[in-house]
């Protein structure tokens, strides 16, 4: 069984919405950030950096970050086929737009939500924020163009789509209909997924 360690509206959606997609046997351990459970020396063992989400993997094995565990349930449970085969063409560029997303949009998600950790400067805090926001937004734009449709590598859902759909659930849905249609509609088609709806509903609304 696996064990994801989350909280609501934090990067634990994507892992949770893949393993349900992946049929896989999981439960889940709140711990919640609001509540500062993230910050406990209980889960400091589980994870050094104290956050979410980790993963505690069927040997009883930690993994933490979030892109890093697509990967791995994409290749622990083929049978979900929600990336393409390892070593192939296809799979070097689901591999890489995974990666773009969390080194470049994840990332500044977290300098928009949490400003005030990247500068010691109070008076530069809103600074880093709209700066954030434009560099998502640019990042967003660029993952517009490369989507071949319905999802970015074509007909197939994989856990790159996944992962996108838990980062367009954080943006502005009005900037991102007008601005990123295809993303918007891939989002709201994995949305619907009858798996992932009630997962939606709780780190969504």
């Amino acid at each position: 069984m696996y064990v994801l360690y989350g909280s609501t509206g934090s990067g634990s959606a994507s892992v949770e919405a893949a393993l349900a997609l992946s049929g896989a046997e999981y439960r889940i351990v709140q711990t919640s950030t609001a509540e500062g459970k993230h910050l406990t020396e209980d889960f400091k063992l589980i994870n050094p950096r104290q956050q979410v989400p980790a993963l505690q993997l069927p040997d009883s094995s930690i993994m933490t970050e979030g892109s890093a565990m697509m990967l791995h349930l994409a290749d622990a449970l083929p049978a979900a086929q929600l990336a393409p085969l390892p070593g192939s063409s296809a799979r070097a560029q689901h591999d890489r737009w995974l990666i773009f997303m969390a080194v470049n949009i994840y990332e500044g998600e977290l300098r928009k939500g949490y400003s005030d950790r990247y500068t010691d400067n109070a008076d530069g805090i809103e600074g880093v924020k709209t700066s954030a926001d434009a560099y998502v937004k640019r990042h967003h734009a660029i993952l517009e163009e490369v989507i071949v449709g319905p999802f970015i590598l074509g007909q197939q859902m994989t856990m790159a789509d996944i992962y996108l759909w838990m980062l367009a659930g954080w943006m502005d849905q009005e900037w991102l209909t007008v601005h990123c249609p295809k993303i918007a509609a891939l989002a709201a088609a994995i949305r619907q997924n009858p798996l992932v709806a009630p997962i939606h509903t709780v780190h969504f609304g």
